[in-house]
């Protein structure tokens, strides 16, 4: 079967088209013949070794971390879904492969697809949308009433946590170029701040917590808008011990590093009286059955940047690593 692996880390040469075998169904698993494919950051991010001390790969690996497809086969003890059934998933961290045209995924991490959304739509929820969701209420616990900042909103995981908080019932702030603003306001934004032309911290104030997609000087600024005794969650900045105990299942020398390496920021967090937490998170059919739930409602609407055959996935690559798209970027097989 065709996929995308990556022989080595680095660029994007490190990455290429190639013939594999197939993978085998075991117990408890699902044979997915894959139609789309979604691409998030962390997939670049993983290619480049970024993330080396949190999961480690052996090489030559599969790339890709979401999908959409048919059910093809199952194995053994598998008592949810049968062949021909339309699913999606957010695979496993240390298993990767979604780039692929056929995938084997553990049954609790797949859920089935919306009805009437296509195969395109449905691969681009899984990260994002966990992302967003267990950000928003696991994190941040928000609910009626709740304020929050998103800053960049007309991003991937942004146009999901912009409705996912609406749909919590908060009063949702962010930013977004000229170009961004019409979408995020479209998604339900109460308010959009123009991230080249404003500065954020002019214009909000004792938030309940903020949810950072962006990292770098808008996290550390993002702390001084956070109400005492309020968080700041982010997915873009550095891990702090709760990622290596909570998120990753691993032991105290992996999170006494991220408590060294986040300490600047814990630090900066702390003098305005507030919580820094970074989130790498987990797959869950469950939660991703919820999700379909609220885009068969008509609560919940993926938005996509540009779909791309699987041959041009290079490209689609490029055009997510240029930091432009307004949504998510799906591969199609």
């Amino acid at each position: 079967m065709r996929a995308y692996v990556m022989s080595r880390y680095g660029g994007p040469e490190v990455a290429g088209l190639t013939d594999v075998p197939m993978p085998k169904v075991g117990p408890g698993q699902l044979l997915v013949r894959v139609r789309a494919a979604g691409l998030n950051p962390v997939d670049f991010k993983i290619r480049e070794g970024k993330l080396r001390i949190i999961q480690r790969y052996r090489l030559p690996a599969v790339m890709g971390n979401e999908l959409a497809g048919e059910v093809e086969a199952v194995g053994d003890d598998v008592t949810r879904f049968a062949p021909g059934d339309r699913v999606f998933a957010r695979v496993p961290k240390e298993a990767m492969g979604a780039f692929a045209e056929y995938a084997v995924l553990p049954e609790d991490v797949v859920a089935r697809m919306p009805d009437d959304v296509d195969f395109a739509m449905a691969a681009a929820v899984p990260l994002a949308g966990l992302t967003a969701l267990q950000a928003l209420r696991d994190e941040l616990h928000l609910g009626p009433d709740s304020r929050v900042f998103i800053p960049g909103g007309a991003g991937g995981v942004g146009t999901f946590a912009i409705q996912i908080a609406k749909w919590l019932g908060a009063h949702v702030a962010t930013t977004a170029s000229q170009r961004g603003r019409g979408l995020v306001e479209r998604l339900g934004a109460d308010q959009v701040i123009g991230y080249t032309t404003e500065r954020f911290q002019d214009h909000l104030h004792d938030v309940d917590g903020v949810f950072d997609l962006i990292g770098a000087e808008t996290l550390v600024d993002s702390f001084a808008v956070v109400k005492p005794g309020g968080t700041v969650v982010s997915v873009a900045a550095l891990p702090e011990p709760q990622t290596a105990l909570k998120d990753l299942g691993r032991g105290r020398r992996l999170a006494a590093l991220f408590w060294l390496i986040s300490f600047p920021l814990r630090k900066a967090a702390r003098r305005h009286g507030v919580r820094y937490r970074f989130l790498f998170m987990h797959p869950s059919g469950t939660e991703l059955a919820e999700l379909a739930g609220l885009i068969q409602d008509g609560k919940l609407t993926p938005i996509i940047d540009k779909v791309y055959p699987f041959d041009r996935i290079a490209d689609a690559f490029t055009h997510l690593e240029s930091g432009r798209a307004k949504g998510k970027i799906v591969v199609t097989m």
